[in-house]
């Protein structure tokens, strides 16, 4: 049965971040994941999630100046040092919370640039946070993201992703497949997860086209998910999307995927 992980960046959006851990075992999830925790200690993460028997299966690390728009820093020239002090800092926290993944963020191509020279960075960068992370037992994770999201964002293709992957030749390198990004930039999802799968490292959902509940749109996730069943995939799945109306409104698509025994006495699911 897939076992599925609450963003805590997209969900639970009703009530502050430190208080979405309560709220998303309180409505089944036995993991989390989120986009960033640098706003608050590691030690803060970590005792949340021990309070509330929750995993953290995944965030990302330092993305560069979000605010100002940035989407990671690996494939620009001139920021290697910035970045792999964002390695180190990543590092630290997984270690504290005993989060298994890191997504590092390739960043945003500039009009004109040189693509081969930028790549050359990406893979460069890739290859450090693969070496320091491997030293704990860290995976390292790329993804790539539909340009309507975020236009000029320089990963985008699952065959670039995986092409990229070979090439690094790191064990603990990853790809993370977001079927929402799958569906908009190319489709063909159940395909592409039989080729990669043994090379995914983490699965991330929500609606097409308007990343909401995974229970409308385009996507036929219950057979999706039957899919990820037959084909033995035992990872965590991600609910990146944003609740249409409110969160714990919207889970009612959640209700057959959760351990019986664990509704009945409240806890979470494994």
């Amino acid at each position: 049965m897939p076992k599925f992980a609450a963003n805590l960046t997209m969900m639970f959006n009703e009530v502050p971040f430190l208080e979405r851990f309560e709220a998303a075992a309180s409505a089944g999830f036995g993991a989390v994941e989120f986009l960033f925790p640098y706003e608050h200690s590691a030690e803060t993460i970590a005792g949340l999630l021990g309070r509330h028997g929750l995993r953290n299966v995944l965030f990302n690390m330092p993305p560069g100046d979000w605010a100002a728009g940035e989407r990671g820093m690996a494939c620009l020239p001139g920021r290697e040092e910035e970045f792999r002090a964002g390695v180190a800092k990543a590092i630290h926290y997984a270690l504290a919370c005993g989060t298994p993944n890191l997504h590092m963020m390739a960043g945003l191509l500039p009009a004109n640039a040189d693509r081969a020279h930028h790549r050359a960075v990406y893979v460069d960068n890739l290859r450090h946070a693969c070496e320091e992370a491997a030293k704990h037992g860290i995976n390292v994770l790329i993804e790539p993201i539909n340009t309507r999201d975020i236009p000029g964002y320089f990963l985008n293709l699952q065959s670039e992703a995986h092409a990229i992957r070979e090439e690094v030749g790191s064990p603990n390198l990853k790809v993370q497949m977001d079927f929402y990004h799958v569906q908009i930039v190319e489709g063909d999802i159940a395909m592409k997860l039989k080729r990669y799968l043994p090379h995914v490292g983490h699965i991330q959902i929500a609606g097409v086209p308007d990343r909401n509940e995974p229970d409308v749109g385009e996507v036929n996730y219950p057979y999706l998910f039957d899919l990820l069943d037959s084909i033995g995939y035992g990872g965590w799945i991600g609910c990146e999307y944003r609740p249409a109306q409110g969160t714990v409104e919207g889970l009612g698509w959640l209700q057959p995927y959760l351990d019986p025994e664990r509704k009945a006495t409240g806890t979470a699911p494994c």
